[in-house]
């Protein structure tokens, strides 16, 4: 039932995400279309490749007159300055932590910030500062920061990991083991439960791995993007045996995403300088996302042997779990988030007991990530996904409504809150509003369009005001209009047509719906019903038997990727017994 999305909905997200597969999804519409209930809708719904990046994605803040910097450096314990180091900066007045890199002379700024108190801290090669704070405010420049390196044994004393300790070291339950997922069940409809597979694994998507974010692999296409790499491609001709050169070159190729460029390049780093343990973590991740965990694996544990390292266990955990030992990756990423109860960090254990549908103590998890970055959009994205598991659809709703407030130009929440309207057997609160945002921020946005249409549909229950109906039919045009590949729109005009009684007019939308998408089985059973309802008997049987064989073979499809999914069987730690009345 998976369908790669139509090109058409690449182009439809022009900021910092962008499309990455159409996942399938069963709507059940049976309360508001027709007499026969759908056995099984499928939305073609193109959703975009999150950013997988090591830390959150650098949002630009916009610049106003009482815009302020903060300054600093990176140095480590004797007061050399280290370059690369990855320095963050926190803030309750930000919706997300920024992220920035030093200079070679250990430099780092952070510009256009809003007044507040921040946290900065730093970290490179297994090393970590300790935390400071620096209070911007209008009309004084605070004086710059330095973050001092120091091991990372020592580092965990520090007032950054107190937060997360409070929860990783006492969590409720522990992994015992897995089981083959043959009878994967959940919560409502099969079409719910399909829904809660797709929405667990545009979560995966959001994980913080190791790729870069969208925007820096689109730039990679620019005349700019082309000139630097020219230049830096000459300096590397002109000194092939310099680290500095190569380096400078494969980092360049990383933040492109290009890691089959970026690989040979820091293979050449590390055979001139084998004692570089930010080139050699790069050359680790470098090979797990070109295809080599066994290769990555050997780097990571002889990173481990000189320090240890929450980002390392992480990827370890990403390399346990591609090797296909989930039990050792979940336990990294846990170890991950005891030494460093950082947003990735918990958004990756998170990720992964979701994924294999330890439902409610994935919910555990991002709650606690959650009322520790209240204002990270993907932690709230991703604790709706995991309550929509858990069939608490109100809940999920209110969590995706409140993701997108914190970023209303990002476009994840709203795909999140698209996909459970969709699936919720009941109105959901909130989202309407919300998608009609989306809309309005969006309007070339055909997927956009096509969501804003569904919700009111949805919304509004049984007894849809015909006023109401009209409305969703325009959207539901523009969307097609947008996107005349937008087969699940085609779909969706065709069932307004039928429960209109307008049964011509429903047949030319799902043959075009099935023009584009020729796998939409639903598309083939209500064309069926169409001919059916106009006496084209034998028209009608032929698509209800198409309609039976994409089913089985949908079905087939999805059995043999449940039982891919290991699952965790999960121990839950025993209350302590209520002492007895004396």
């Amino acid at each position: 039932m998976h369908r790669e999305a139509p090109l058409e909905y690449v182009a439809m997200f022009n900021r910092n995400r962008t499309v990455s597969h159409a996942r399938s999804l069963e709507l059940d519409f049976s309360a508001v279309i027709g007499r026969r209930a759908a056995r099984a809708l499928i939305a073609a719904i193109a959703m975009l490749c999150a950013c997988i990046v090591v830390g959150p994605p650098l949002r630009a803040i916009a610049q106003s007159p009482q815009a302020m910097a903060i300054t600093g450096s990176v140095v480590d314990s004797a007061g050399k300055p280290v370059a690369n180091a990855h320095v963050r900066l926190e803030c309750a007045c930000i919706p997300e932590a920024l992220n920035a890199q030093t200079d070679p002379n250990g430099g780092f700024s952070f510009s256009g910030l809003k007044s507040g108190t921040y946290s900065l801290s730093a970290d490179a090669s297994g090393l970590r500062s300790d935390p400071s704070t620096a209070t911007a405010q209008p009309g004084a420049s605070p004086a710059p920061v330095q973050l001092v390196l120091k091991n990372a044994d020592a580092a965990k004393t520090a007032g950054s990991f107190s937060l997360a300790m409070e929860f990783s070291d006492k969590p409720n339950f522990t992994v015992a083991g897995v089981t083959d997922w043959t009878a994967a069940g959940g919560h409502g409809s099969d079409a719910n439960l399909r829904a809660s597979e797709a929405l667990t694994r545009e979560t995966i998507a959001l994980k913080p791995g190791n790729a870069p974010s969208v925007a820096a692999r689109l730039d990679a296409d620019t005349p700019e993007w082309k000139e630097s790499e020219s230049k830096l491609r000459a300096a590397l001709a002109a000194t092939p045996n310099n680290f500095e050169a190569n380096r400078s070159l494969a980092q360049f190729y990383l933040r492109g995403g290009r890691y089959q460029d970026a690989l040979p390049i820091l293979e050449a780093c590390y055979r001139i300088d084998p004692g570089n343990r930010e080139n050699e973590q790069d050359l680790a991740v470098a090979l797990l996302e070109t295809g080599d965990p066994t290769a990555a694996r050997g780097h990571v544990q002889s990173l481990l042997a000189h320090g240890d390292n929450a980002d390392l266990h992480r990827i370890t955990g990403e390399i346990d779990e591609k090797a296909g030992d989930p039990l050792a990756a979940v336990h990294e990423f846990e170890l991950a988030v005891r030494q460093d109860g950082s947003e990735p960090n918990y958004f990756a254990w998170g990720s992964e007991l979701l994924l294999h549908r330890a439902v409610w103590q994935a919910q555990e998890v991002f709650r606690k990530g959650a009322q520790l970055y209240p204002k990270s959009s993907r932690m709230q994205a991703a604790l709706g996904a995991a309550l929509f598991a858990g069939a608490l659809y109100d809940e999920a709703a209110t969590r995706l409504c409140a993701a997108s407030d914190f970023g209303p130009s990002d476009p994840e929440p709203y795909l999140f809150m698209g996909k459970i309207v969709m699936a919720a057997p009941d109105p959901l609160p909130c989202v309407e509003q919300k998608l009609a945002r989306f809309a309005g921020l969006q309007p070339t946005n055909a997927l956009a369009i096509y969501y804003h249409a569904m919700s009111i549909w949805k919304q509004s229950g049984p007894q849809v005001d015909p006023q109401r109906l009209d409305n969703v039919e325009a959207l539901l045009k523009t969307a097609v209009t947008l996107d005349s590949h937008c087969s699940d729109a085609y779909l969706q005009l065709g069932n307004l047509s039928s429960s209109r009684r307008q049964y011509d007019k429903a047949i030319g939308y799902y043959l075009q719906a099935i023009e584009f998408n020729p796998q939409l089985s639903e598309a083939h059973y209500r064309l069926g019903t169409a001919y059916d309802r106009v006496g084209e008997r034998a028209k009608a049987a032929l698509e209800f038997a198409q309609h039976d064989k994409l089913e089985k073979e949908q079905a087939a499809e999805v059995e043999r990727q449940r039982r891919e999914v290991k699952q965790f069987l999960i121990r839950v730690a025993e209350q302590p017994a209520s002492p007895s009345p004396r």
